[in-house]
């Protein structure tokens, strides 16, 4: 009997790839029907597959040669947990690319070759909890990509090329406990681009080119139990700034930075140690990189020298300059009676 111009043998083919959409298993990859795995891993794969079972709740697609990830790659996956796409060659997210994917908790797109993020990244994905796009080619981050990820727990995007992060980046992002962004460009952490992350505990920063820590920048990470930012071109560094720091324990990692050793920089990392839930914790490898005779000489060596040898300096200065104005007080004087004597000998010879 004909249906819409085809007979039931065309329909009944759509109807079985329908039903058998939840069983059918992708060839090249191996399918666990028992738990729902679907292992695609270094298959060669230069695109998606299709027919991958509806039930799936892991899919494993790392070590491929994907290069783009196409409009609706994922439709009908919607037990989808785990999505691993790591280790491919992935340049491109096309816009509804993980649409579908509203229970998905998981995305590994680490070591990739993307450069930005599609606006509408985040907003099929409102269940996710951790998100790795490390090793990848990211120069630039802004809140709408980002902006709906309010499930998000953790985020990797260490080991791009960032430089420049838009101050409301992650202000969707509340629940963050986690933020990795070392290996990248930054160079000054800015005040309120983490505004509305309270409840993070670790902030990795390390290996960056951060030269400057604006006063607020810290101040709402009332959570914080870690701070890196070891790797960095810190010189200087403000104590105001750590103690907006209010939280119960907070481990900071200084070392490897081209720290200018003076008695500034002593004085600060004293008032540091003071305050009770500040905890520098490589304190011992902070090395001093200037002036030329610290150079090499840890600062923990060198303990109260700085400041010392700094109001030695100080008081040498004064001392000459006092002596030098007594000298010219006494001179003056001299000068004076010398002046008040030739008048008086002067006036005693025209009374003559």
């Amino acid at each position: 009997m004909p249906v819409g111009g085809c007979t039931m043998l065309c329909v009944l083919p759509l109807l079985l790839n329908t039903v058998l959409g939840f069983k059918l298993c992708p060839s090249h990859c191996l399918c666990y029907e028992s738990s729902d795995l679907v292992d695609c891993r270094s298959r060669g794969l230069v695109w998606v597959p299709p027919s991958v079972p509806h039930g799936t709740w892991l899919l494993d697609l790392s070590g491929n040669k994907l290069t783009e990830v196409r409009t609706r790659s994922f439709v009908g996956l919607w037990s989808l947990k785990i999505l691993l796409m790591s280790n491919n060659s992935i340049q491109t997210l096309q816009p509804q690319s993980l649409s579908s994917l509203e229970f998905l908790e998981r995305l590994d797109l680490s070591f990739n070759q993307l450069r930005w993020l599609p606006q509408d990244f985040s907003q099929s994905l409102s269940s996710l909890q951790e998100l790795r796009l490390d090793h990848n080619l990211l120069q630039h981050l802004d809140s709408a990509s980002l902006g709906e990820f309010e499930n998000l727990r953790k985020l990797d995007l260490s080991y791009n090329r960032i430089r420049a992060m838009d101050v409301g980046t992650f202000s969707g992002l509340s629940r963050l406990s986690l933020l990795n962004l070392e290996g990248n460009k930054l160079n000054v952490l800015k005040d309120g681009l983490l505004s509305r992350q309270q409840s993070l505990e670790v902030l990795l920063l390390g290996h960056n080119n951060i030269s400057a820590i604006e006063t607020e920048a810290l101040a709402p990470l009332r959570s914080l139990t870690l701070l890196g930012l070891q790797g960095n071109q810190l010189q200087h560094i403000r104590f105001k700034t750590f103690l907006k720091l209010q939280t119960t324990t907070t481990h900071l990692q200084m070392s490897s930075n081209p720290w200018i050793c003076d008695c500034e920089l002593q004085r600060v990392f004293v008032k540091i140690h003071r305050v009770r839930h500040l905890l520098v914790y490589d304190y011992k490898d902070i090395i001093c990189h200037a002036p030329a005779q610290q150079a090499g000489s840890s600062l923990a060596s060198l303990d109260s020298q700085l400041c010392v040898t700094e109001t030695a300096s100080v008081l040498v200065i004064t001392i000459t300059v006092m002596l030098a104005v007594i000298g010219a007080l006494v001179k003056a004087e001299h000068n004076r009676k010398n002046k008040q004597a030739a008048s008086d000998a002067e006036s005693d010879g025209q009374e003559k």
